[in-house]
């Protein structure tokens, strides 16, 4: 009987992957490299990282509820004007408030992102799984339950955390992938130029 992971990947489609990475080994470097860097400054600086991200989303959503609400005048006339007129107003107003509210918008935004990590590392764990057994693929593994993980932990500690959550998260999700990526790329064969 196979071993389950044969089923899920044949050797041939393997290594397709494997010369489809190995292709693009610089720009996963690359990649890696500045996300470690991003990831570096997100830890030295939570605070800061978790306001700033809390601002911008309070500044996308004000911008988003007034061009709904510029959409909804082009259309006056029709049934959709007064949904899409209420959904500008609403967005606009939870962009106002999260802009006077800090506070608020980094709890939610805290739990979103906690979930969006779990969500990334579960992500991540299927395409290790897909690189198995190939060499590089422990440190995608390790990456994926790193962001796991860091989203549990964050998740757990609400309200408390929100002051720095984000900051950390993002922090610890661009530090291991970033990580992982430079790692992986190392342990890609190079590939030959004709």
């Amino acid at each position: 009987m196979p071993d389950k992971a044969d089923v899920i990947v044949s050797p041939r489609l393997q290594q397709g992957l494997m010369e489809r990475l190995a292709a693009k080994k610089s720009q996963i470097f690359w990649s890696g490299a500045s996300m470690t860097v991003v990831g570096l400054l997100a830890l030295l600086f939570p605070a800061f990282t978790t306001f700033t991200i809390e601002v911008v989303v309070g500044w996308l959503l004000v911008f988003a509820g007034a061009a709904t609400i510029y959409g909804a005048f082009s259309v006056e006339g029709t049934g959709p004007f007064f949904g899409l007129l209420l959904l500008g107003l609403l967005k606009l107003a939870l962009g106002v408030y999260l802009l006077m509210h800090p506070e608020v918008g980094m709890m939610a935004l805290t739990l979103m992102l906690a979930t969006l990590f779990m969500v990334d590392g579960a992500i991540q764990l299927g395409f290790a799984l897909d690189l198995r057994p190939t060499d590089g693929w422990v440190w995608v593994l390790v990456s994926a339950l790193v962001s796991i993980a860091a989203g549990l932990l964050i998740a757990a500690g609400l309200p408390a955390t929100s002051m720095f959550a984000i900051g950390v998260l993002v922090g610890i999700n661009f530090l291991s992938t970033g990580l992982a990526n430079i790692m992986l790329s190392s342990l890609l064969p190079s590939t030959r130029t004709k």
